[in-house]
């Protein structure tokens, strides 16, 4: 009785696993037949006139028929591009199928995010790339990427984003930078362009430092004795895409201390040319300048750390 019930079981799971597979199976089976259904033409009738944009296509993520959620499973080029027996049958009418040229930003990316709205792309709508009618395919491609990942339309993702954020990529051109050009790092290490809930596409947190000490960890605190300007941003000191000085600082030291540090003791003191002549005060400039004696820059939780001193 019970080696007849675990057949019978067995015999429905089979079947119904079959059926499943048929299901998931029948829209690329309709795709690659080239049958008309619903206007659609099939990807072989796209082929015959638009076999060059199938080479960037054939091979990427997209063709991946196995995979119930690509396009190649379900109507292969009409999953994005729409119905296209019309357009077949009209000679190759432009107004009869979806162009992405001539779409606008938020058409384009609509019909991208059908798929792709989850992940790191959840908030795209609204975000400051999307603001600036910015689309999908103005970085991606999908018939001709360059690059090994992501399918973009250049080779490196910095050449992407360097058509608008000019003065940021240059920057890490200069002596001190993060390590981009080197490639240990991108600009979405830090930065997500699809839409964060922090500022300026930063990904981790929800404000500068939190971004930064998502990897500068030792520099977090809370401490005993914080450094106000450390506590409002770690931007205040330091320029996060590069600067001439070291350690990605602003300005060179003590400089950079003395845009807040006016009003008491040594820091008022001008450390030009004739006091480095004239006066022993001017040792200040040398070496680390005001971090050689206060080195716990950064915060400090000694009970004496008042003045952020070794």
């Amino acid at each position: 009785m019970h080696s007849s019930v675990r057949t019978l079981a067995r015999a429905l799971l089979t079947t119904g696993a079959v059926v499943g597979w048929f299901a998931l199976a029948s829209p690329a089976l309709a795709g690659q037949s080239g049958q008309s259904a619903q206007g659609y033409a099939g990807e072989k009738t796209c082929l015959t006139c638009h076999e060059a944009q199938s080479k960037g296509y054939h091979g990427s993520a997209h063709s991946r028929a196995w995979n119930p959620r690509t396009p190649s499973a379900a109507q292969g080029c009409e999953s994005c591009h729409g119905p296209g027996a019309a357009h077949a049958e009209a000679g190759g009418d432009k107004s009869k199928i979806k162009t992405y040229t001539t779409m606008t930003p938020h058409e384009a990316s609509e019909t991208c995010l059908t798929c792709h709205a989850r992940g790191e792309r959840a908030l795209w709508t609204g975000s400051q790339h999307d603001g600036r009618n910015m689309s999908c395919v103005t970085c991606h491609s999908v018939h001709a990427p360059k690059s090994e990942k992501a399918q973009l339309k250049t080779v490196a993702q910095t050449e992407t984003c360097v058509q608008c954020h000019r003065s940021q990529v240059q920057k890490v051109r200069k002596s001190a930078h993060m390590p981009v050009k080197e490639g240990k790092m991108e600009c979405s290490s830090c930065h997500n362009p699809h839409g964060t809930t922090n500022v300026k596409l930063l990904k981790a947190g929800t404000t500068v430092n939190e971004a930064c000490t998502s990897c500068h960890a030792e520099k977090r605190g809370p401490y005993l004795f914080e450094h106000a300007a450390v506590v409002e941003s770690c931007t205040s000191c330091h320029d996060s895409h590069g600067s001439n000085n070291e350690r990605m600082l602003n300005a060179k030291q003590p400089f950079l201390c003395q845009r807040c540090h006016v009003t008491s003791r040594h820091p008022p003191t001008i450390y030009d040319g004739y006091v480095l002549k004239t006066s022993t005060s001017a040792n200040k400039i040398y070496g680390r300048s005001c971090v050689v004696c206060h080195q716990n820059i950064h915060g400090s939780n000694s009970p004496s750390g008042k003045a952020f001193l070794r």
